[in-house]
């Protein structure tokens, strides 16, 4: 296996912790809320769902707990900016400081303890394909996640519900106007992002590498903000923008594995450089910068 096809072989499931809990900040941003505490919240779902795997609960019983415990801290990022109306960037700062704590709490006794991971479903017929075949051998989670971006996408652009939601962000004294809560909106966002993000961090340390090790999440989180702003708040495009940091990631494993002489550490700051270098390309065009963003973003609604 060459390095293309080994990068081909591992993007989507490498791609998977940046989407799923990019698509929960998706939603919460779209809903007017911006929780910058993604890292946190991730770790303390890789945490949750790594002891309930190790303790012989099972991966789904360990997605499960790792979506509800995040979920839960999220809706005290809920509580803090929606009830007192808090900075929502200060908020979820100490959010995300409070989830790498809890985490680091949770899995000192665990440290470098490891986990069975999940098996590999490959596609009939596609799987078989020459160079690119490896890309349609995957777990089931990175087939559900997949699944859950169409999901969303559809929801966004032809239901109620999508359109209730970007209404709320968009112009939330008119969607009250009209009947809607948009407390309650914001509050149901805010959780259903929180659940993402440990679903990403649970997929994080019992299935792409199934051990505990705090601070395994290094900056995923962060990457997950950045990806809804890459992506300009369109699933499709933070789609796209996981592969591609997904495929950055294991770059450096390519070239370590084919000599390449290049410091390691070099090699692991890749995708941060790629974050910094995108971000600085969208943020100097005003256009790009307003593309499909939402209009009362971060703003605390008040009745």
């Amino acid at each position: 296996m060459n390095a293309i096809e080994f990068i081909l072989a591992g993007m989507l499931a490498a791609a998977t912790p940046f989407l799923l809990a990019a698509l929960g900040e998706l939603v919460a941003e779209r809903a007017g809320v911006l929780n910058l505490g993604v890292e946190g919240l991730m770790a303390l779902g890789a945490v949750l769902g790594f002891i309930v795997v190790y303790q012989g609960g099972g991966h789904l019983l360990g997605f499960v707990v790792a979506g509800l415990g995040s979920a839960v801290l999220s809706l005290l990022f809920a509580f803090v900016t929606l009830g007192f109306r808090a900075n929502q960037v200060a908020a979820g700062l100490a959010i995300g400081i409070l989830g790498q704590g809890l985490s680091a709490l949770f899995g000192k006794t665990y440290e470098s303890l490891t986990v069975r991971g999940l098996p590999k479903l490959a596609l009939p017929g596609l799987s078989e394909l020459p160079a690119i075949g490896g890309l349609f051998v995957q777990d089931i989670v990175v087939w559900i996640s997949l699944a859950a971006t169409l999901a969303l996408w559809a929801i966004f652009a032809y239901s109620k519900l999508g359109l209730i939601v970007r209404a709320v962000g968009e112009n939330p004294k008119a969607a009250h106007a009209i009947g809607y809560s948009v407390i309650s909106v914001r509050v149901l966002a805010i959780a259903f992002g929180g659940a993402m993000a440990g679903f990403a961090g649970a997929y994080a340390s019992v299935v792409y590498t199934p051990l505990w090790a705090d601070g395994m999440i290094a900056g995923r989180g962060w990457i997950a903000i950045a990806l809804v702003v890459f992506g300009t708040w369109l699933t499709g495009r933070i789609f796209l923008g996981a592969c591609l940091f997904g495929a950055v990631s294991l770059m450096g494993l390519a070239a370590q594995a084919t000599g390449l002489d290049v410091p390691s550490q070099l090699l692991s700051s890749l995708p941060y450089l790629v974050t910094i270098i995108v971000l600085g390309i969208i943020s100097a065009s005003r256009r790009l910068l307003k593309l499909n963003g939402v209009a009362s973003l971060g703003e605390p609604f008040e009745r």
